[in-house]
């Protein structure tokens, strides 16, 4: 008997597919149960794993949650790589993870108290999605899904649980500076005082070059020896003094930098043949 190349393709890709959903983890033979404390009845489950459980199930502060379970690959009972109740807040996210113990032949059981559930869990004001993971090597597929809830009740007469936010980078607030106010020129009397001590000081330069020696004589020859660069100097240091004056009245520093920069360049080229000049008649022998 033979098939067509479409019927053959077809039955093969079928059978994988077979293959492929019976190759998976599950469980089989699941409990819940809920040991309260005395004098209280306690509460058992049976759990399954393609329905969870339609009501929520309570955990009081004293209680111990217990889980059992027989975890099958393929049907049979066999010991998975990895096996956990994960209980999952539902704003945030959370998850908490707790492992069964597990043997040889798929028996897992894992047990859960309030003190072994996070501060973020405890205080959710919405029950724990719970679910079990089970997983190992190779090519079977994992078994993940929701199976129950567990609403937490904390104890009224004991503190709630504290914790403190993780930080979370993202978005904040837009930030406006205030930059402060511009500085203030000093008093008038301390300016007045300096500026008439600066003055007095002119005098005293006339004075000093009189009593050295000036000659007066040899303005006339050192202008027309190098007019343009004993007028540039002159101008140059006038210039810086202006300079000066603006950036203590008005100008800021980068208004102040560009032009102090292009005075002194005039003042260090202009300056060195003004003065060379003059040298050139002291070194001549004129006093």
């Amino acid at each position: 008997m033979r098939f067509s190349q479409p019927i053959a393709s077809a039955l093969l890709l079928a059978a994988a597919g077979v293959a492929q959903a019976a190759s998976s983890w599950s469980f089989d033979e699941a409990s819940l149960s809920i040991a309260a404390k005395k004098g209280a009845d306690g509460v058992k489950e049976k759990l399954n794993a393609k329905n969870p459980l339609s009501k929520p199930v309570a955990l009081g502060s004293t209680d111990t949650l217990k889980v059992a379970l027989t975890a099958k690959d393929n049907g049979k009972g066999k010991r998975p790589h990895q096996a956990f109740v994960i209980l999952k807040e539902q704003d945030s996210g959370l998850e908490a993870p707790f492992p069964l113990s597990t043997k040889d032949n798929g028996k897992a059981v894992v047990q859960i108290s309030q003190k072994e559930i996070p501060a973020p869990l405890l205080v959710s004001t919405k029950p724990l999605k719970a679910s079990i993971v089970i997983g190992s090597f190779g090519s079977a597929q994992a078994y993940n899904s929701q199976v129950f809830e567990v609403e937490i009740k904390t104890d009224p007469s004991a503190p709630a649980p504290q914790f403190e936010k993780p930080l979370r980078y993202g978005q904040k607030d837009e930030i406006h500076h205030i930059f402060r106010a511009d500085p203030k020129s000093p008093p008038k009397v301390i300016s007045l005082f300096f500026a008439l001590a600066v003055i007095a000081t002119v005098p005293a330069l006339f004075i000093g070059w009189l009593s050295l020696g000036a000659n007066l004589n040899h303005l006339a020859k050192a202008i027309g020896a190098a007019p343009l660069s004993h007028a540039s100097f002159f101008g140059s240091i006038v210039a810086m003094e202006f300079v000066f004056f603006m950036y203590y009245t008005s100008w800021n520093l980068f208004q102040t930098l560009p032009v102090a920069g292009v005075v002194g360049a005039v003042t260090v080229l202009s300056g060195t043949k003004a003065l060379g000049e003059v040298q050139s008649r002291r070194l001549a022998g004129e006093r």
